[in-house]
């Protein structure tokens, strides 16, 4: 019989598309940045506690190579710099989500639905954010019923401002994604990415960046 043969090719195709899953992130840039002329910057943490720690310099140094990229340069020290780019990062304790999906025999196509809850974002306050997630696994198959389950959804965000020695600011952007994952060491370099996806970017606008894991530079 040839249907179990198709069944799981089906389940082995559901496999790799869910590997393959893109990390999306929702990013707001406000700017008037100049374009680069020799400008020179230095990063400092938002939060003073994570000044001089290890994780925070690995993250800096994500960020400053992104910059380098875009043609300003790496101050010779923070009182030489003209510009000062200020660090904020974290993710939240998580929300469980319940739900359901399909069970039986054969596999199928379904989705998983949306969830909220509210969060202060410097831009807007917003009293829930809407997501959802793709699952490949569940969906109407070939028969069967239904079954509840849980699981929980992290909001993480990078923040990242960019200020002259005077204080004036030239550029303010977030970048905030919804995962099942709270790995700060795999959130923060995706949405460092996500941030230089097209920077400095139009000001004023929010724009959904999806970042393809195997062609990421971290």
């Amino acid at each position: 019989m040839k249907l179990p043969k198709i069944l799981l090719s089906l389940g082995l195709l559901a496999l790799v598309a869910a590997c393959t899953t893109p990390f999306t992130a929702d990013v707001s840039r406000f700017q008037r940045l100049p374009a680069p002329s020799g400008e020179s910057f230095t990063i400092e943490a938002r939060d003073a506690e994570r000044s001089g720690g290890l994780e925070f310099a690995q993250y800096a140094s994500y960020v400053e190579n992104r910059l380098v990229q875009q043609g300003y340069q790496r101050a010779a020290s923070p009182e030489a710099a003209t510009l000062v780019v200020k660090l904020d990062y974290g993710v939240n304790d998580g929300r469980e989500k319940v739900d359901t999906r399909y069970t039986g025999f054969g596999a199928g196509y379904g989705g998983w639905g949306g969830w909220g809850w509210p969060y202060y974002s410097r831009y807007r306050y917003h009293p829930y954010y809407w997501g959802s997630f793709y699952d490949p696994f569940w969906g109407p198959g070939f028969g069967g019923g239904t079954e509840v389950y849980s699981y929980t959804v992290y909001r993480s965000f990078l923040d990242m401002d960019i200020v002259r020695k005077n204080g004036a600011p030239v550029f303010e952007g977030r970048a905030e994604a919804t995962t099942r994952s709270s790995d700060l060491t795999k959130l923060v370099p995706n949405l460092v990415e996500a941030m230089f996806s097209g920077f400095p970017g139009n000001s004023g606008q929010t724009v959904r960046v999806k970042i393809d894991q195997k062609k990421s530079a971290y």
